[in-house]
């Protein structure tokens, strides 16, 4: 298998019976593990109005985890920028550049990362903030810039900060923005299998070198949950399919113990919409998500790998992640 960097999306999951608190707690113990696991990058996913995801708040995880670590790169996976003014944005990550100088990485997405009801809430503005992503980015870039020192409007505390600017999408469109700005491009492949090829052709042909990136680099995310074998996997995956069950039907509960797979659960898994987002879940043993990995790195040609681990017992979790950075070690 090619060697290439691994890292981690967290969502900081709270599961059945525990609380917000104990989510960032083990956040924050898979972050500390996975950096002597030799993880390249912790990011924290912006999620809001779900009661089993806890990262709302990123910008306060990121610091929370960068100040309790070492090296590992930790950043935003993603900001969704139009629920968000581009000048606070790179106030706080300019404030987290320099006080974790060359760790920090700011990930934008123009999702709402959430319903539309709460995406109203959350800023009832933010449709014209989607439609002007491309110039809001250019914003951040600017802020960011030794060259916004003479600007009326600076954010003194990013100007020369070292905090580099990735795209995040699951979709085509996105691709082409990346490209255009010669930026590095994250996909959402956990959960939008659909675009991933043609989404990183169109990023790979269309590239424009930048300032920040000579040459196209991409991340794609894939679900992962291994254990010492297939059938202990599949049980623990019981967890992760309930969970992607609310998120399609709009019922999202807090994430439940795992059990037994049923005849219900097995039909469920084989539902075509299930098929579709479960596309890049690799399920199983080392050797069985050795071989998957290894052909999705193959087929993709990804520079990074990103992975997303969603089970109920923090032990679980952390044997998984184990198991995959010593597979991802292996030539």
């Amino acid at each position: 298998m090619k060697a290439i960097p691994y890292s981690i999306l967290e969502l900081a999951v709270v599961a059945k019976d525990a609380t917000p608190a104990k989510a960032f707690q083990n956040s924050l113990i898979l972050a500390q593990h996975a950096e002597k696991w030799g993880y390249t990058r912790f990011w924290l996913a912006e999620h809001h109005n779900m009661v089993s995801v806890a990262s709302s708040a990123t910008v306060v995880l990121i610091g929370h985890i960068a100040g309790s670590t070492q090296k590992i790169r930790v950043g935003s996976g993603g900001i969704m920028l139009p629920n968000h003014s581009p000048f606070i944005v790179a106030e706080q990550f300019g404030t987290l550049g320099t006080l974790f100088p060359n760790r920090i990485d700011l990930g934008l997405g123009r999702a709402p990362g959430t319903d539309q009801l709460t995406a109203q809430a959350i800023r009832p503005d933010r449709m014209q903030s989607v439609y002007q992503f491309p110039e809001e980015i250019k914003q951040i870039q600017q802020y960011f810039s030794p060259t916004n020192a003479g600007s009326k409007v600076r954010v003194g505390v990013a100007e020369g900060v070292e905090v580099p600017l990735y795209i995040l999408g699951s979709s085509t469109d996105s691709a082409h923005l990346a490209a255009a700005k010669g930026l590095p491009y994250a996909f959402a492949s956990h959960f939008a299998s659909t675009h991933l090829l043609e989404a990183l052709s169109i990023y790979h042909q269309r590239f424009q070198p930048s300032a920040q990136l000579e040459k196209p680099y991409t991340i794609a995310c894939v679900n992962v949950i291994a254990a010492d074998t297939d059938e202990e996997a599949e049980r623990l995956s019981t967890s992760y399919l309930k969970m992607v069950l609310g998120v399609m039907t709009g019922q999202i509960d807090y994430l439940q113990p795992p059990t037994e797979m049923t005849d219900e659960l097995m039909a469920l898994r084989e539902h075509p919409a299930m098929q579709s987002f479960l596309k890049y879940s690799f399920i199983g043993s080392r050797e069985t998500v050795k071989q998957k990995i290894s052909e999705f790195i193959e087929t993709t040609r990804v520079s990074e790998l990103m992975i997303t681990t969603n089970l109920f017992r923090l032990e679980d979790r952390l044997r998984s992640y184990e198991i995959t950075a010593n597979l991802m070690k292996e030539e």
